[in-house]
């Protein structure tokens, strides 16, 4: 082998295997301190491109499992304040058999009990408009416009709607929630604001007193598209052979200042009923309730997945990457100690000048 002093071959490749050496050094240093594989896009680009997608997924199937989150919370609360609702209504029909069944009554103490049950309306009332993070829990409206023709009444109301055939007349009635990960394009679900005004809106015909009732399908007093604030009302209502049928329209939820109904002025019938309509919405919240639990569900799951997706593209193998840490180090360490000695050798030429 010549010895040569401008061009130490020796030098050369031993510089070059250490700074080889020393790059890996530093990406295996690089993945075990991120606990990723792919640390930037020249380790891997397609790797990267599809990394950085299926990540994105599962921030949006985050964000879609928080909607779902937060509608559960919503019919949560609005079940809870519908469970109150049952209490105070089964409240008032034990005020109307405390008021009208017991002869050891006083009429003072039958004014007692008016004046709660009146007082009950007006809670009713202030609990329909309660919010949910600014959100009303209850639909603002209870009317749509009234038929034309002979069906329609002398005024120009609209008609109190309660039942899921008519559900879809109600403004301000819903709240969709996107529950995938395509956002409006994807899935949703429909959160029915439960029509409270209307469950808590009867009519009757004749003497409200004996009349049986007439629940959630008569004519309130508001106009069409206006909220319903509650009241006692009669009105002419015409029949088929055109004389005029006395209608009264009455709501359990009355603003205070209000016209209040007193517990002489109705039937246990017509209790009973409102309370029917409440179990109603509160099964029609539970079944949405159901939905959504199952929606989470699959959110969870498919987040988990897409985790896992993930994981497998981009996470370390710790074991395999302390094993080239380890190599890398030595061999940083031989190429070094390598170079060393071939910068030696130019020693030897000095030696042949002396």
């Amino acid at each position: 082998m010549s010895i040569a002093i401008s061009t130490n071959t020796s030098a050369l490749r031993a510089g070059t295997m250490l700074a080889i050496n020393q790059t890996k050094l530093q990406k295996s240093f690089d993945r075990l301190a991120s606990g990723k594989k792919i640390t930037s896009g020249v380790d891997n680009p397609g790797g990267l491109a599809v990394a950085m997608k299926l990540s994105a997924a599962v921030n949006r199937l985050s964000g879609a499992q928080n909607n779902v989150q937060n509608a559960i919370s919503f019919l949560e609360v609005q079940d809870g304040v519908l469970d109150t609702v049952g209490k105070i209504i089964d409240r008032m029909s034990e005020l109307k058999g405390l008021a009208s069944q017991d002869p050891m009554k006083s009429d003072q103490d039958r004014a007692s009990y008016n004046n709660e049950f009146k007082d009950l309306q007006v809670q009713l009332y202030d609990i329909s408009q309660m919010k949910f993070n600014g959100v009303s829990l209850f639909a603002n409206h209870t009317t749509e416009k009234a038929a034309s023709g002979a069906a329609a009444t002398a005024s120009a109301a609209g008609e109190a709607v309660f039942g899921a055939d008519k559900q879809s007349a109600i403004q301000d009635h819903t709240l969709s929630i996107f529950t995938s990960a395509d956002g409006a394009a994807g899935s949703k679900v429909s959160i029915h604001k439960s029509i409270l005004l209307s469950a808590l809106t009867i009519e009757t015909f004749g003497d409200m007193k004996s009349s049986i009732y007439s629940v959630g399908l008569g004519s309130a007093t508001a106009s069409a598209n206006s909220a319903f604030t509650g009241g006692n009302v009669a009105r002419g209502n015409a029949t088929a052979n055109g004389s005029e049928e006395k209608q009264f329209v009455a709501s359990f939820a009355t603003a205070s200042g209000g016209e209040l109904l007193d517990l002489q002025d109705i039937s246990v019938g017509v209790i009973t009923k409102v309370l029917e309509n409440i179990a109603f919405l509160r099964a029609q919240n539970g079944g949405t309730h159901s939905r959504l639990a199952f929606n989470s569900e699959s959110l969870i799951q498919q987040k988990t997945n897409m985790r896992a997706a993930l994981g497998r593209m981009v996470d370390v193998d710790f074991a395999e990457e302390t094993t080239n840490l380890a190599k890398y180090q030595v061999l940083s360490q031989a190429s070094a100690s390598i170079l060393a000695q071939a910068n030696s050798n130019t020693d030897i030429a000095l030696m042949l000048l002396r």
